[in-house]
């Protein structure tokens, strides 16, 4: 065996095993959970996508769609289409900031956040079933260690 065959082999067999690998664990948490909202979604016609999209604007009117990109989680490209579709949809409105052309902001209008106002309860809803199977201090320091976790490896 050759010094770079020795050393690939050793690599490989430190790798840490799958199923203990901190990125699956992460996904696999997140399809579980989203599992239980996709019905509940797609009953309202609306996309994860979308949905993460209503929240952070209601919680946040006016919100530049560059904030708004980082705290969906969503790359800008694939943003612009779902304010695309949304504004399409007369769900939200963007305007270009006066200061600057290429900033553009964004708002709910009555049909948007008439959406968010059906569709909250019943989120709500399957967060507190969520919090009953896992106990619901279990859930707020599972979301503590997580939001710890991505302020430390920034």
């Amino acid at each position: 065996m050759s010094d770079s065959e020795t050393s690939d082999a050793s690599t490989t067999s430190e790798l840490r095993g799958f199923e203990d690998a901190l990125p699956i664990a992460l996904l696999r948490a997140r399809e579980t959970v989203m599992a239980r909202f996709r019905p509940m979604l797609a009953a309202n016609g609306v996309t994860e996508q979308q949905w993460r999209v209503l929240r952070a604007i209601e919680e946040n009117q006016n919100v530049d769609a560059t904030k708004l990109s980082e705290w969906c989680c969503l790359l800008m490209p694939s943003l612009s289409r779902i304010l695309r579709s949304m504004e399409n949809d007369g769900l939200i409105t963007r305007e270009r900031a006066a200061s600057d052309a290429r900033r553009q902001t964004v708002e709910l209008t009555p049909t948007g956040q008439a959406l968010f106002e059906k569709i909250a309860p019943q989120s709500e809803v399957i967060y507190t079933e969520i919090e009953q199977a896992l106990d619901k201090g279990r859930v707020s320091r599972m979301v503590g260690e997580l939001q710890t976790m991505i302020s430390l490896l920034k």
